[in-house]
């Protein structure tokens, strides 16, 4: 059997295979591969908190939309209610890959930049139980989380998931909750905010990936010192 290696398999020991289809009924052919990890040389530390609007926003303002779905729900409908069948699981295999695609990118840049990643706990199981269920899983939080767990692990890089209790809400300049951060239903449109207590104007959701880089910075230190 021979293989047309586009992907430079050549330079890897080939193990086990599979044979999976797409939703657009073609098949591909999975190979795992034994590869040498290269350990990162990167020192910097990165907090990345994971949302809806934008399925995550790192502590850098870097960021990656989340509305995969809803750029091509429209036409999505209309070859629903047409009744055709191969035009909508063409769209949802573009809607699957370019969510794959997107998100890889996403965390192989973070994993090449630092030393050490921290993710805010948000769990995705419970709210496909909600109303925000479609959303949920068009962000694709869970795997994000597992790209950057097996991506950080190759490369050597620190991966936690750290509580994210109050982040959006506390300065992550002074570390105060003041009256003017975003809280509850009524705080969810506000994407901005000023800091009534030292001044300091946040960005909504780089402010709360700040906050989860030092929640993940305190975790590691008591860990130092537990040694």
């Amino acid at each position: 059997m021979s293989l047309w290696d586009s992907y430079g398999l050549a330079g890897h020991e080939l193990r086990s295979g599979s044979f999976s289809p797409d939703n657009r009924g073609r098949w591909y052919l999975n190979v795992v591969v034994k590869a040498q990890a290269k350990p990162t040389a990167a020192t910097a530390s990165v907090g990345i908190d994971l949302g809806l609007k934008e399925a995550a926003v790192a502590s850098t303002g870097e960021r990656i939309e989340g509305r995969f779905y809803r750029k091509l729900e429209c036409q999505l409908g209309i070859a629903q209610r047409a009744k055709k069948k191969k035009r909508v699981k063409a769209i949802h295999a573009k809607i699957a890959n370019q969510r794959k695609n997107l998100l890889h990118q996403f965390s192989t840049q973070l994993v090449k930049n630092n030393a050490a990643i921290f993710v805010g706990d948000v769990a995705s199981a419970k709210l496909v139980k909600t109303k925000m269920a479609k959303s949920t899983l068009d962000a694709g939080w869970a795997m994000l989380k597992t790209m950057l767990e097996y991506k950080s692990h190759q490369a050597g890089v620190v991966f936690e998931v750290v509580g994210e209790s109050y982040t959006t809400q506390t300065c992550s300049c002074c570390g105060a909750i003041p009256a003017s951060s975003p809280k509850g239903r009524a705080g969810l449109g506000i994407r901005e905010w000023t800091c009534s207590d030292c001044g300091a104007v946040h960005d909504r959701d780089v402010n709360a990936a700040r906050n989860i880089l030092a929640a993940g910075h305190r975790r590691l230190a008591v860990g130092i010192s537990g040694v």
